[in-house]
């Protein structure tokens, strides 16, 4: 048997009361009625502060958010951006928040708004949430905070969307920035790891090369036969690589397939050959 503390039977009440109350609320104004977050009230390890709805827009555009993706908002307060994610872009999305009266909250405004088909609100820690089925991730959290969910997102599926408010992901350069008078926006699309020695095979036959590679994040330089490559570029699993060849410069695109790579090569007289790449 469990013996709870008289104060922890009135939070505990307090709590279902509020739950209930939320649950039958049909507008808006009505769950505003039975809880109203107040802007600067303590969170786990942040501070609750809405993001203006131009703001909101602005980041799942930059997140490119489509009707198939799933959007995890990590911090999701009172659930603006989930909702917004369904109503205005037709994506499906999970906002994770720690608050059990904030969560609560959400829920009562996602039902408000008619998008519990889509949308749902979770009650929990983002540090302990698997949030790596999402397609695009969005953060209004801490510096601190980003860099310590930064492992997990490195990890997840190359192509990954990760919009931020204000705050950056410590030496992880954005690939787009986005600042207006509604604040700062800042975007990271995963990428796929590419970093060693890899033996690229023409799939009809003929003369291998080799490609040695080195990455930081989604910034990438190489060498071919010992000679630099002319440029490099990898968003998310595409990767673009221009280099000089006995024939003059061939420009290589391919996509990342695990430790493998499907590509196409193009050389200074417009012929294309297939490849594909495996690394050691």
């Amino acid at each position: 048997m469990v013996n709870l503390r008289p104060s922890m039977i009135v939070a505990l009440c307090g709590t279902l009361l509020l739950a209930t109350s939320l649950g039958q609320a049909q507008t808006r104004a009505e769950c505003e009625k039975t809880y109203k977050p107040q802007t600067g009230q303590a969170g786990k390890d942040v501070i609750w502060v809405p993001t203006n709805d131009a703001l909101v827009e602005r980041m799942l555009r930059m997140a490119d958010v489509k009707s198939t993706d799933r959007v995890f908002d990590l911090g999701a307060g009172d659930g603006k951006i989930a909702i917004t994610a369904a109503k205005k872009f037709g994506a499906t999305a999970v906002g994770v928040e720690y608050n059990p009266d904030m969560a609560t909250f959400a829920q009562c405004l996602v039902k408000a708004e008619g998008v519990s088909d889509k949308v749902r609100i979770i009650q929990g820690d983002i540090f302990q949430t698997d949030f790596t089925s999402a397609t695009v991730v969005t953060l209004y959290l801490l510096p601190e905070l980003n860099l310590k969910l930064r492992p997990t997102i490195l990890k997840m599926k190359p192509g990954t969307r990760v919009v931020s408010h204000s705050f950056l992901m410590d030496d992880w350069e954005p690939d787009e920035r986005s600042n207006t008078s509604d604040g700062s926006a800042y975007l990271w699309i995963v990428p796929a790891s590419v970093d060693g020695t890899w033996t690229f095979t023409p799939q009809r036959g003929g003369e291998k090369f080799v490609v040695q590679l080195e990455q930081t994040f989604q910034q990438v330089k190489g060498t071919i036969a010992g000679k630099p490559v002319t440029s490099a570029k990898l968003n998310g699993a595409d990767i673009e690589i221009a280099f000089v060849g006995d024939r003059g410069t061939s420009q290589l695109k391919g996509k990342v397939e695990g430790g493998r790579i499907e590509a196409i090569v193009t050389d200074s007289a417009n012929k294309q050959t297939r490849y594909t790449a495996t690394r050691s």
